[in-house]
């Protein structure tokens, strides 16, 4: 005889028994989606760090004659006129005549014959040259020199001065014009040191004689003859005397070399310096007028981007305004572009380096901030839309926005700009075959889809969305198994050829967005019945095993798991699923928890249809299941548990709990985990509701000690709250409280009642005494 109690639970339905005509209750389906659909995450793509300092780095896709130099070699022919020297490539014949030595400036006759000058002493060019790198390396960090150049006529007639210094009779020699010692000062003040931003002197050896101190510009005949004698001496008749003498005045002159270095470069370089510091190359980006001088532009963005290259320098640079500086000259190009339907010259060179320095700057939180108050992201796609022929530009902005769309309110800034998903979808198309910018288009779209609805509509929507997609997927898919065989038949990969890592990236986050986007029911429903999505997705399941790429069949399983959940008729993934399933049996014997994880939540939607559940039991994958809840992982045995609950729909699979210790078990996951996860315990009381439905004693079904633990476990949940021990959000906290309440205790009652009614209570025996 049944209870009356008993008499009520038996009219109830075992759980998870498909139903279309009972609506489901929203714990229902967040359960459901638990195991179902999720988003998929991955890496933002590698960008390695350019280890020199160029305007366009190795990468770019401009030929060296189609883009500015990012260095300059300065000699005699770069202050030449175009007409000075031969246009030809011949080179001239040597002269047969021998040259001559300069005459000497005096009236006297020099007494000794002008023989070749010796090479210049190494010590003397390394003071030189530490001079001049002192000069450039400061200059590079602190200022852009002034476009500045002399003309043709002057830049002759510099090179063709004599650059020497007479010590003797106090005379100087300034641009071939003889000068006495006051009116070369005089001179000198009058014609400061001139420099070119390339980087350039001009007129320095000239201007050194003005910083000579007096004992070095005066010594008369007799500073004249002893250097006269150190450079012409008698070969024929030296005596030890004479060498000895030569060597002090050798000696002398390095001195006087080393002291006019040091004098000129604290009286002459280090003011200029000074007065360069109170600039900052900023202000030159901010003052000067961009259609006038884009050259000058250039070079000086391509400074600025190296310096933000330096982690160091962001905080400084944005805090000088850098971000709305740059943003402001992006916006200028883009209103002349859009007026005028031309680009200004050499503006696609300048947007290389203006977003490149843009992409530094962004790492930064303050620089984030500073691009979402000025609405810059739109700005950004602009530039994209109107230079979809420069890759450079395109692939610098991509890079940006792969920064950006890590954080979550650049993501809906990004989002919220309607236009985006053509424009991403167009450049698809236009470099199909690119991967370094592709790949992170298609990271974009999967940050922009990963937690927006409204973002995965409307990119659905776009013309062309899910074609451009597939037709990727199938090009990279192509590679990658070329690849493949190439490497299986011992062949060597082109150096043109896209590695295989690089193919498998694109692939990568390719199945995250057809992922993100089948969390949406009416793409989902529409992808799941797909068969070109369905095919490339099984047949990145077929050649590829989790050895090979873990994140591409961990991806491509999650895509298939969210497309799985749909049980629509004309489902691709429901045709297929005994196919399906055979390929999940690899990754369930694979020693990846990940993949493993991945296959039991596909087989989770998979096993409400008889079909799979008589295959999970033919294979003897239940008891795989069974084993995995003593994994101790509380999605892992979440997701196991919702197969075993499946599998205990159908009456003559119920007894496959007994194996393997499988109540234990479910008992040892409430225990473990009820306490803080009210869907887990649901699940493991709805499996034990199941597999007792025909309970006739509570002992003979579960078991006595299991059976008086979970009168314990049940009496005690019902009498306590849920534990949200780390929870820092109070409306999260509320909901699942309010669930654990009106879901999980109706539940664990009803179960509770029926052990209850089946159970023999015995009453203590008495201790007996001694």
């Amino acid at each position: 005889m049944l209870s009356p109690n008993d008499k009520k639970l038996g009219n109830l339905d075992p759980f998870y028994r498909p139903s279309v005509a009972k609506p489901k209750t929203s714990a229902e389906i967040i359960s459901e989606a638990r195991n179902a659909l999720r988003t998929v995450r991955t890496q933002r793509p590698f960008t390695p760090q350019e280890d020199q300092r160029k305007l366009f780095g190795p990468a770019s896709s401009r030929t060296p004659e189609n883009r500015p130099p990012s260095s300059f070699s300065l000699h005699a022919s770069s202050f030449e006129s175009s007409d000075s020297r031969p246009i030809s490539g011949t080179r001239l014949s040597p002269l047969e005549l021998k040259p001559k030595a300069p005459a000497s400036p005096t009236t006297k006759e020099d007494p000794c014959l002008a023989f070749p000058k010796p090479p210049v002493d190494p010590a003397k060019i390394r003071r030189v040259s530490s001079a001049r790198a002192r000069l450039f390396r400061v200059a590079s960090q602190v200022a852009f020199l002034p476009d500045r150049t002399l003309p043709s006529a002057e830049r002759k007639k510099t090179i063709e001065s004599k650059e020497r210094i007479m010590t003797g009779d106090s005379m100087v020699k300034i641009n071939g014009i003889y000068l006495t010692e006051s009116n070369a000062i005089g001179h000198l003040k009058s014609h400061p040191l001139q420099l070119t931003y390339g980087g350039g002197f001009r007129e320095i050896k000239e201007q050194e004689a003005a910083s000579l101190p007096s004992h070095l510009r005066s010594g008369g005949d007799q500073g004249e003859r002893r250097l006269r004698a150190a450079s012409c001496p008698n070969s024929s008749d030296l005596s030890s005397l004479e060498t000895k003498a030569v060597s002090k005045a050798n000696s002398q002159e390095k001195d006087i070399d080393s002291e006019v270095d040091d004098i000129f470069w604290n009286t002459r370089i280090v003011p200029i310096l000074h007065e360069l510091e109170k600039e900052s190359l900023l202000e030159v980006l901010r003052s000067e007028d961009l259609q006038t001088n884009t050259e000058a532009f250039l070079y000086c963005m391509g400074t600025i981007k190296f310096i933000s290259g330096n982690p160091r320098f962001l905080n400084e640079m944005i805090s000088k305004g850098a971000v709305e500086i740059l943003m402001n000259l992006i916006k200028q190009i883009n209103e002349n572009t859009k007026k005028c339907s031309t680009c200004l010259p050499n503006s696609g060179h300048l947007l290389v380096q203006m977003t490149a320095t843009l992409r530094n700057l962004v790492d930064s939180p303050l620089a984030r901030r500073k691009l979402l108050s000025i609405s810059a992201l739109p700005q950004l796609c602009v530039v994209m839309g109107q230079h979809t022929d420069d890759k450079d530009v395109c692939t610098n902005i991509a890079r940006i926005f792969s920064k950006l769309t890590s954080y979550h309110d650049c993501c809906v800034a990004l989002a919220s700009y309607s236009r985006c998903y053509a424009l991403f979808l167009n450049l698809i198309n236009k470099y199909q075959k690119k991967q370094d910018l592709v790949v992170r288009i298609v990271f974009i779209l999967g940050n922009l889809t990963a937690k927006n609805n409204q973002a995965r509509e409307q990119f659905s929507k776009e013309k062309g969305s899910i074609p451009t997609l597939l037709s990727l997927f199938h090009t990279f898919s192509e590679l990658d198994l070329h690849s493949r065989k190439q490497v299986a038949e011992g062949e060597e990969q082109p150096k043109a050829q896209t590695p295989q890592a690089q193919v498998e990236d694109v692939l990568i986050k390719l199945t995250r967005v057809l992922a993100n986007l089948a969390i949406h029911p009416g793409i989902g429903q529409a992808l799941a019945a797909n068969p070109h999505v369905v095919g490339l997705l099984l047949s990145t399941l077929e050649y590829k095993s989790i050895d090979d790429c873990e994140e591409l069949v961990i991806n491509t399983t999650a895509t298939i798991n969210n497309l799985s959940y749909y049980q629509v008729k004309n489902s691709i993934i429901q045709d297929k699923k005994l196919h399906i399933a055979e390929l999940l049996l690899k990754l369930l014997m694979s020693n990846n928890m990940d993949g493993i994880l991945e296959a039991v939540r596909v087989l989770g939607n998979l096993s409400q249809d008889h079909d799979i559940c008589n295959f999970i039991v033919q294979k003897n994958v239940h008891k795989f299941l069974i084993a995995l809840l003593d994994a101790k992982h509380q999605d892992i045995c979440f997701s196991a548990c919702g197969v075993l609950l499946n599998l205990t729909v159908d009456k003559d699979k119920r007894v496959i709990l007994k194996e393997g210790g499988g109540i234990k078990k479910l008992v040892g996951c409430l225990r473990d985990f009820g306490p803080t996860d009210w869907q887990l315990a649901c699940l493991v009381c709805k499996t034990l509701w199941n597999f007792s439905e025909n309970i006739t004693n509570a002992s003979s079904c579960f078991g006595d000690e299991d059976t008086n633990t979970l009168l314990v476990l049940l009496s005690s949940f019902l009498d306590e709250e849920l534990a949200l021990d780390g929870s820092s959000d109070q409306e999260l906290k509320n909901y699942h409280k309010l669930h654990w309440e009106t879901e999980f205790k109706p539940v664990a009652q009803q179960l509770l009642n029926r052990i209850q009614s089946h159970h023999t209570f015995l009453e203590p025996l008495p201790i007996p005494s001694f």
